[in-house]
């Protein structure tokens, strides 16, 4: 058992205290509670307890972010979190409180969006998993449950995120929900060379929401590049932190950097202006993923 371990008023009728015990491995997922004499202990109070193990839970999760008024929960709106933590006690009878690695915006995908949750509930994972695929809709699939360390958590814990962001160049029928329809043409050499300027510890606040920004905007992008397959274009980024809207902003100016709009100079200066005024278009929301979360 570890410090997040309790101990419930025992069988002795006498209604003994709850107390605090640490450093007893107690037992594993899928184990029956049992009972532990304390009587060479001296607890005078009664002679047997019972042990409630708490348990910490990662998951993996994929979702269609069309119909969600984003990953945070928020009163009477449709959100990632309220869905999942809404399954979560009903399967498991108690409060639970999920967090996530990262809150996506209204519309936003995941591919691997990574979150956890404390239960004291005795269900295996494997139920778990079984029971929350079976009561999500079908814009939301769990895709690998696991008990974590006690200590593991999925926001703070994380290393670097990656996003992915796809434009289509033209219209697809099929990617209209899950892709930028752009319908002019682009300079992918250009944008690829403006991209190479985002590399590195970068003050990011040109990117950034005005309301979003923070005393400091810096982040340490490790890799920014860019794929073209047919029709489509693929951007992916990956770094510390990201800022609110900070890829999406990034794509819409790197888009005006390959119409034309902006030189690399141009670029360059946006970035260093520190001033969101002075980006170009913040793309549509609809063709971001959050695609991985490393730790």
């Amino acid at each position: 058992m570890t410090e997040n371990s309790r101990v419930q008023n025992g069988s002795c009728g006498q209604g003994c205290p709850t107390y605090e015990i640490n450093s007893f491995d107690y037992r594993r997922w899928g184990s029956k509670p049992r009972k532990i004499d304390f009587s060479e202990l001296y607890l005078k109070s009664f002679d047997r307890i019972y042990v409630v193990m708490t348990r910490n839970i990662k998951l993996k999760i994929e979702y269609d972010g069309t119909d969600f008024s984003g990953w945070q929960k928020q009163p009477k709106l449709r959100t990632v979190q309220g869905e999942i933590e809404d399954k979560l006690n009903r399967i498991l009878q108690e409060k639970i409180i999920l967090i996530g690695s990262g809150r996506t915006d209204v519309g936003v995908h995941a591919l691997e969006q990574v979150a956890n949750f404390k239960t004291e509930s005795e269900l295996s994972p494997d139920s778990v998993y079984k029971g929350l695929n079976s009561l999500l809709l079908e814009d939301i699939l769990i895709k690998d449950i696991e008990e974590a360390d006690l200590d593991f958590n999925s926001r703070y814990g994380a290393k670097s995120r990656v996003y992915r962001y796809k434009i289509c160049l033209g219209k697809d029928i099929f990617l209209r929900r899950f892709a930028w329809e752009v319908s002019y043409c682009l300079d992918l050499s250009k944008i690829k060379k403006a991209t190479k300027i985002i590399l590195g510890r970068q003050d990011f606040t040109s990117f950034c929401v005005s309301k979003s920004v923070k005393p400091d905007n810096h982040c340490q992008v490790m890799r920014a590049d860019w794929k073209k397959d047919g029709n489509r274009l693929e951007f992916e980024i990956e770094a510390n932190r990201f800022l609110h809207t900070m890829v999406r902003s990034l794509v819409g100016t790197l888009s005006d950097v390959g119409r034309g709009y902006f030189s690399l100079k141009d670029f360059a200066d946006i970035l260093k202006a520190k001033d969101h005024r002075k980006a170009g278009l913040t793309a549509p929301a609809k063709g971001l993923y959050l695609a991985k979360v490393n730790y």
